[in-house]
């Protein structure tokens, strides 16, 4: 399986995927450049963490210009696996492929530190190799890490079964807990917390390997 993890101007997480993926999981993995307007031949795209051009406007608003989004759109219309973190989970909101927004942590401060998360649901193709239920810790490093969205949208990812993962103890706001969301589809998980950092025995966790390992076994059975 070939991952391709997307570099923005500002990104500062692309090389923690990057190795996460081919060093810590042993998958194929590779930088797509954001004005690329083709991915190349990939099986998977990391949306990774950072500050796309210095978050100068709103964080994700000006990286869903960039060339490649086209092309990251399609490949989720064909059923492709795109995982965006953190500063990705914003891009994905910001350019439709996921509801909601991101908006300024509750307490206006930016927060950077291990947090404890649940699985909210293990029938996804980012969650397939946890238990529903199942406690993770990933760290956090963001100041516009709040989940917003209006009643409706929030009863229908409930009802839906598409949020992902929820904070234990809820650190910035986010409107019932919420660490991370699925697309209608399935196919695109917008996650806060970095599995990328916790992917690694010297990093002191290597529950972030869930995610990539449950990408890999989805992949599998599509194949």
């Amino acid at each position: 399986m070939k991952f391709g993890v997307v570099v923005f101007p500002g990104s500062n997480c692309d090389h923690d995927a990057l190795y996460s993926v081919s060093q810590n999981l042993g998958e194929q993995a590779g930088f797509i450049w954001h004005d690329s307007t083709e991915l190349g031949l990939v099986d998977a795209v990391v949306l990774p963490g950072g500050f796309s051009y210095g978050d100068y406007l709103r964080c994700g608003a000006i990286a869903k210009f960039s060339p490649v989004m086209a092309a990251v759109k399609k490949f989720a219309a064909g059923g492709g696996l795109v995982l965006g973190i953190c500063n990705g989970f914003q891009i994905l909101v910001e350019c439709g492929l996921l509801p909601g927004a991101l908006i300024r942590n509750r307490d206006l401060k930016f927060i950077c530190k291990p947090v404890e998360l649940v699985t909210a649901t293990a029938n996804s193709p980012f969650t397939n190799r946890a238990l529903e239920g199942q406690k993770l810790t990933f760290p956090i490093a963001h100041g516009e890490g709040c989940y917003v969205a209006d009643q409706r949208t929030l009863d229908q990812l409930e009802a839906e079964d598409r949020v992902a993962f929820r904070y234990v103890n809820n650190p910035n706001g986010s409107a019932r807990d919420i660490a991370g969301i699925l697309s209608r589809e399935r196919n695109v998980l917008g996650l806060m917390p970095h599995p990328e950092r916790a992917a690694d025995p010297l990093m002191g966790s290597v529950d972030g390997l869930v995610v990539f390992r449950s990408m890999v076994a989805a992949f599998a059975c599509a194949g």
